[in-house]
């Protein structure tokens, strides 16, 4: 028996291994690969039982996979730990790395012929810097790769090329491809058989030096999936229907497994589509175990028949290939895809599902008035609608929905107001490609839909500056407007900073919003528009049948599509850097900076005195806390880099390898509450105390660290939800703040917290059911919290009693040690003694 044989590894240790999830067979694997049987042991026959895990285990995944907002500060801070180690190439990553740069490109331009060349021209010229970084650091660090601009997206990338389903390693032993990404939504690859799950980039870098993630192994829930999805109802309809679901039966930071009859009537795309929104319904991660369907979709994106030879014999051999009898679930939960109609999601959560008909009520709610308007625009108005790339582009029926809708629209003669600002970001070339070869992409441009980038665009917050005149008119009259995408996000100011109400839907449904202009209008009810004749055009008149996108799909995408080279653009490779196993760090540079958390910080300690920097309610984002989008020049950042002359101030996720700028951009959020201030947006601002003085949130922080005043946060129920943005964690650092008081936080969130030594504690109650206003001063006593994993705090002469949010030995041992950059640094420094 081999060490990793699955099957006979069971029987000798007295367990069905048909009983366990498959995911649990990914995980089982892993712990004999890395020599642990007595646990692996454990944890089959807990599972086996369909009883909770239990286990705390060392995860090594076979690959790491990051984008460049995230990809960029990790390097940096890599860089910056080279400087501080003897023997700088002692710092190299131990797994294999691909970082995709996709999130860099903007949707400046759009609605025109020209709209890619403008926009990719652009991007070049704003991050000359920053990619000649990521040019250096290809070459300084072994094993890592990086995917040019120009070829998709990040997650589109990894389903296409770069997932394997089955690694190799460099000994010819084959295992299951695992992955973590610095990416939330990592987990579309579980769509395909790869369990993958987003961390934040702190964690990368630990796993990249080699140590392995430490892992409380959650519960893993079924989700037995019955019935099929209904003739005209589209994979983004079903995963908000799902997303609603699941969040209403709380699965977070709980692993998923996707089980029953009803996953054999899902493609693999459409698997992909519902594994993609798994931080938006909170899952760690949602795994659908490989099939013929898995295998047919490696083969129809032009995988040689090797390859998928070998995916098909090894999950044969180690009986990870979907067959025989359900496995065994402590829970599950059922969901019949027969009931999922036509939806969206909005007007500011992924979770808040509601139909066509609902659409015009769930705008209405957010109006204070009446429709106000001006020059043309109204309240209710769209003005984006982006077919924007990560939920819906890498599935082909969704982007041919939107191509038939679109191709019927103009023959019936509708067009799309110059109110809204329409765009087509593909997740890859791919798509482009069979557009093209069916013929619908030229009906998509004369609606306005050309091919603005590809990248994460509209759906990362690039989404450029609204149509001439529409964002003044906004302003002037302080409209509600509206913006539609086929992403997976659309927390308030994530799309852009002037639209307040955001709606997620499928491709088709962009399109058709697009055409009304509106999202006051009843798609079920009302037309669209009206044809040259004045007959009215309704949505039920234009949507595509399941039939002709069958048709479609089976003639146009082929292996060739996937399978022609992309090779780097010329301005790509005309980018030139640096060599050496140092980087020459620019003093003058606003883009990249050493940064300062590198090194050992005081030890976590009890606080007294702590004031609350801010105190905020439930679902506070990570948008919220760190903003991705445009810099405002009246705020502090903006005002930082213009005092550098700096005039194109780019964005703050482009500005992540610059700590003075981003902690200048912590809490900056315009539609960020802030309780201290009121019960409105604060806009980014704050309440000194005692003082009173409201201020910009950097700016008091830089007051309280003056006075040595320790901070903290206050905060509601899932507190870090959306994207794994470290900076989420490393801003509020920056700005003093060590412990956070939430009633509940997001899986990533917390783990990022305490990978920057930050203290997630958990509230019995909301902070103003316990009496609190945010203005008290507080005291933790933290000498005993890892012993008893509680903590006392007193506050304006109250005493309560908190849970430690910190449920692994590993990361006690980081967060004690000030955060993963000071604890890596001392392993490193340890290393190089012992090695002498």
């Amino acid at each position: 028996m081999s060490r990793t044989d699955l099957p006979g590894f069971a029987e000798d240790h007295g367990f069905d291994l048909g009983a366990l999830p498959y995911t649990g067979r990914v995980l089982l694997e892993s712990l004999l690969r890395s020599g642990d049987p007595e646990r692996a042991a454990v944890l089959g026959k807990r599972l086996a039982a369909g009883e909770e895990p239990g286990l705390e285990m060392e995860f090594r995944p076979a690959r790491i996979l990051v984008q460049d907002y995230t990809g960029i500060p990790l390097l940096v801070d890599l860089a910056a730990l080279r400087d501080r180690v003897a023997v700088p190439g002692r710092v190299n990553p131990a797994l294999p790395i691909d970082v995709v740069v996709d999130h860099s490109v903007q949707t400046d331009w759009a609605g025109r012929p020209d709209a890619l060349g403008l926009n990719e021209a652009l991007e070049m010229s704003r991050n000359q810097e920053r990619y000649a970084f990521l040019k250096w650091a290809e070459g300084a660090f072994h094993g890592l790769r990086v995917i040019p601009p120009g070829r998709g997206i990040v997650h589109q990338v990894n389903l296409e090329r770069l997932a394997t389903v089955v690694a190799e390693g460099a000994d010819g032993t084959l295992f299951p491809d695992t992955v973590i990404g610095t990416d939330s939504h990592t987990t579309m690859v579980n769509g395909l058989g790869v369990l993958g799950w987003g961390v934040g980039g702190l964690e990368a870098e630990a796993q990249m030096l080699g140590l392995a993630q430490p892992l409380r192994v959650p519960a893993i829930v079924g989700v037995r999936l019955t019935g099929a999805v209904s003739p005209g109802t589209s994979p983004t309809d079903v995963v908000l229907g799902l997303t609603k679901r699941l969040r209403e039966e709380n699965v977070r930071a709980l692993m998923l497994e996707f089980t029953g009859p009803g996953v054999a009537a899902l493609s693999a795309p459409d698997r992909c589509t519902i594994a993609n929104m798994a931080p938006e319904y909170g899952a760690m991660s949602a795994f659908f175990p490989v099939d013929e369907e898995t295998l047919d979709y490696l083969r129809r994106t032009g995988r040689t028949e090797a390859a998928i030879a070998r995916v098909r014999d090894y999950c044969r051999t180690q009986r990870l290939l979907r067959d025989g009898p359900e496995p065994v679930f402590g829970r599950t939960i059922d969901f019949d895809l027969g009931r999922v109609g036509p939806s969206l999601a909005g007007p500011s959560r992924p979770d808040q599902r509601i139909s066509l008909g609902e659409l015009p009520s769930s705008f209405e709610a957010l109006l204070s008035g009446e429709v106000r308007g001006e020059a043309g625009i109204l309240d209710g108005d769209l003005v984006i609608a982006a077919i924007t790339s990560c939920t819906s582009t890498s599935n082909p029926k969704a982007m041919l929905a939107a191509g038939l809708l679109a191709r019927r629209a103009v023959e019936r003669g509708l067009n799309v107001p110059a109110h809204v600002k329409t765009s087509l970001s593909p997740g890859s070339r791919a798509v482009t490609r069979y557009l093209e070869d069916s013929g619908l992409l030229p009906d998509l441009e004369k609606l306005g839909f050309h091919v603005a980038g590809y990248g994460c665009m509209t759906c990362n917050g690039g989404s450029g500056p609204l149509n001439p005149g529409v964002g003044e008119a906004v302003d002037r009259a302080g409209l509600t407007v509206a913006a539609v995408l086929s992403g997976n996000r659309n927390f308030e100011s994530r799309v852009h900073s002037q639209v307040r109400a955001g709606y997620l839907a499928s491709p088709a449904l962009v399109v058709a919003l697009a055409l009304a202009g509106t999202v006051r209008a009843d798609l079920e009810n009302e037309p669209l528009g009206t044809d040259p004749g004045g007959a009215p055009v309704y949505l039920r008149d234009l949507w595509p049948h399941s039939g002709e996108l069958q048709q479609l799909e089976d003639e146009f995408i082929t292996p060739e599509v996937f399978a022609q080279d992309e090779a780097p653009g010329a301005a790509w490779q005309a980018i030139t850097a640096s060599d050496g196993e140092v980087f020459a760090w620019d003093e003058s540079s606003t883009y990249i900076r050493p940064p300062v958390y590198v090194d050992p910080a005081p030890a976590l300690a009890s606080m007294t005195g702590a004031r609350a920097l801010l105190a905020l309610g439930d679902d506070i984002s990570t948008d919220h806390i760190s903003p991705v989008g445009a810099i405002p020049a009246g705020s502090p950042a903006g005002r930082h880099l213009a005092e550098r002359e700096v005039r194109d101030f780019n964005s703050y996720g482009s500005r992540r390898g610059n700590h003075e700028v981003m902690a200048r951009g912590a809490f900056s959020n315009p539609r960020l509450r802030n309780h201290l201030v009121g019960e409105g947006d604060s806009g980014g601002t704050t309440l000194h105390l005692p003082s009173g003085e409201r201020l910009p949130v950097f700016e008091a922080a830089e007051r309280y660290a003056a006075d040595g005043t320790p901070l903290v946060v206050l905060a509601g129920h899932s507190y870090g939800m959306g994207s794994s943005r470290d900076w989420a964690a490393k801003g509020p650092w920056l700005l003093g703040v060590r412990a956070v008081l939430a009633e509940s936080f997001e899986r990533i969130h917390r783990a990022n917290l305490c990978a920057m030594g930050i203290l997630p504690l958990l509230l019995p109650q909301g902070w103003a059911a316990l009496g609190l206003t945010g203005h008290e001063k507080f005291a933790l006593d933290l000498d005993r919290m890892r012993e008893t994993g509680e903590v006392r705090v007193t506050a304006g002469g109250k005493d309560f009693t908190v849970r430690t949010d910190v449920p692994s030995a590993g990361e006690w041992d980081v967060l004690l040690a000030g955060g993963t950059l000071p604890f890596l640094l001392q392993r490193l420094r340890a290393e190089g003694e012992a090695g002498r």
